[in-house]
């Protein structure tokens, strides 16, 4: 993430890396360098415990570790930390994840309008579900696969600025992209499908949407599933192409400070680039997909995390007294499913709890042995 340490300035940008390749092609570079303060934060991982800044405050990063509950943990611990002044701070999410070869391929980099927490739901083992069912997961609280949830827990979806967003899109899109003789010859198998053809081709810049889930999946059955969580939870407007363990654990986070005035939730990006597929070319398997395969993917991951990355950074900071000081009016509904910051999702169960999943949720809390939210044993 950027941000900006106390002592200076309210801080311009942070970037929000998930361990340490991520964060460390940010170093040494020519544009700042952020090792010039290193802040040990109560709080953060101790395996990272500093946020790293410019000189002057500016521009801050740290790394969360990975998972969804290093990344919660670390940024509620920025969020809160006195240390530091992130009302007006744009947090860019810049890590790698799995990429969906019917969107696009090893390289992209993907900037997401939603992050659906996918694996947030009951499971089956997939030899024991029911033959109707196209999948072992089920929305919590529902009882088939296609049925939206109905215990609803606030962080199923997130849905950040689509304005921000088109503007980092328009930066990125300046960069010229890393790619490998081995990551073209992977894709390549990819073109046999004409499904996978936007695996097949060169990495670009896209817009597409993030699920969330803290386990590291494989396979076009979990994949596909997956993708149909996230167009049922976005109400057919989301588009699944990355996988990712942290981002819905960092929104909450922001989120929640969002709410206290300490972040603000229009000003956040979220920006993955893809160094694996999530499922296996046609005649591969999954088990080759995840164990084995030569992708070649990470190592332009990695460097388009930075290459593309820098031209967000340096259009924010290029536009901040013209445009950015002063935010961006998103346009579209940015917050939780349940509204938290206000205004009305454009997803989410609506009329199940009368249009007002707040209201409901907060009603429910005192009753005792609830059907909403119940839990083994309890």
């Amino acid at each position: 993430m950027f941000g900006t340490y106390r002592k200076y300035p309210e801080s311009q940008l942070t970037l929000d890396c998930q361990f340490p390749p991520e964060g460390d092609v940010w170093y040494g570079i020519p544009e700042f360098n952020l090792l010039a303060q290193n802040i040990t934060v109560p709080g953060l991982s101790p395996l990272y415990p500093d946020v790293h800044c410019t000189a002057s405050g500016e521009i801050c990063q740290l790394v969360t570790g990975e998972s969804e509950i290093n990344a919660a943990t670390t940024i509620s611990a920025l969020t809160f930390s006195p240390l530091f002044t992130l009302t007006k701070t744009y947090f860019l999410i810049a890590g790698i994840a799995g990429i969906n070869p019917e969107i696009a391929t090893t390289g992209s980099v993907t900037f997401a309008r939603y992050a659906v927490q996918v694996a947030l739901q009951y499971e089956f083992d997939a030899r024991e579900i029911p033959a109707n069912f196209s999948t072992g997961y089920v929305p919590q609280g529902s009882t088939s696969p296609t049925q939206y949830p109905q215990s609803i827990y606030g962080t199923e979806v997130f849905e950040v600025s689509d304005a921000l967003r088109q503007l980092a899109i328009g930066f990125a899109k300046t960069a010229t992209l890393n790619d490998t003789a081995v990551a073209q010859a992977y894709r390549a198998n990819y073109a046999s499908s004409a499904a996978y053809t936007a695996g097949s081709e060169a990495p670009g810049v896209v817009a597409c949407d993030v699920a969330t889930s803290d386990v590291y999946f494989s396979g076009a059955l979990l994949s596909e599933a997956f993708g149909n969580t996230t167009s049922l939870y976005t109400n057919g407007s989301g588009v699944y192409c990355t996988t990712a363990q942290e981002d819905n654990a960092t929104l909450e986070a922001l989120l929640r400070g969002a709410a206290r005035n300490l972040t603000d939730f229009s000003r956040i990006i979220v920006m993955r680039s893809a160094s694996d597929f999530d499922r296996p070319y046609v005649g591969s398997s999954d088990t080759f997909n995840l164990f084995y395969a030569n992708q070649g993917g990470f190592g332009p991951a990695i460097a388009n995390l930075y290459l593309a990355g820098v031209k967000v950074v340096e259009g924010i900071l290029g536009g901040w007294e013209s445009v950015f000081e002063k935010g961006v009016i998103p346009g579209n509904y940015v917050g939780d499913i349940f509204g938290t910051l206000g205004g009305t999702p454009d997803f989410g169960p609506g009329g199940v709890f009368n249009n007002n999943p707040v209201t409901a949720k907060r009603s429910l809390a005192g009753v005792k042995g609830r059907a909403v939210g119940r839990r083994r044993g309890r």
